[in-house]
């Protein structure tokens, strides 16, 4: 595919950018990372923890540079971005100047149901809010970060894309 490929996948909270991430590495037999993951064995601390002891200001600081780190490694690798990643501290230009930014646009009724499962305890944003309350945190959600996610390279639109979906795009950007 060429040296030194990084593919960062960006989307709202559920709409498989961990799951996704992982068969596209294996697809393409790149590493994989999760920014998060990244984050908290940086820092020693869960997500959660770093919100509620620094907030989300010094969060978003770590986030950037743990982010600038990866992106400035000679290599190739599939990343899972945070879903509000992409969203401060210029992320999605420095994503874009030193990767392929894939936009994961799953409908909010398909996130809305993966997050209402178990799954959801995972996730504090969404703890304890029922269905209804899930789809209109979406939406707020999407209103606020669409304009930085469809600024990526490419776009995957739809509940179920595969690694080969995704592979033969990655070619055909890479050849334009």
């Amino acid at each position: 595919m060429g040296k030194d490929l990084k593919i960062v996948l960006v989307g709202l909270p559920g709409s498989g950018k961990s799951t996704f991430g992982r068969q596209l590495a294996a697809v393409l037999q790149f590493p994989y990372y999760d920014l998060d993951h990244l984050i908290e064995d940086r820092f020693q601390m869960k997500i959660p923890d770093i919100f509620s002891r620094y907030g989300e200001g010094k969060f978003r600081t770590w986030e950037t540079e743990v982010l600038q780190d990866l992106l400035n490694k000679e290599d190739s690798y599939v990343l899972a971005s945070g879903g509000g990643c992409p969203c401060f501290n210029d992320n999605m230009d420095l994503i874009n100047e030193k990767a392929v930014s894939v936009y994961l646009d799953v409908p909010l009724s398909e996130i809305s149901m993966r997050l209402s499962t178990s799954k959801a305890q995972n996730r504090p944003m969404f703890l304890g809010l029922d269905q209804g309350e899930i789809i209109l945190k979406l939406k707020n959600l999407l209103v606020q970060r669409d304009s930085f996610y469809s600024q990526s390279k490419i776009k995957l639109s739809g509940e179920d894309f595969s690694a080969e979906l995704l592979v033969s795009e990655l070619i055909r950007l890479l050849k334009s």
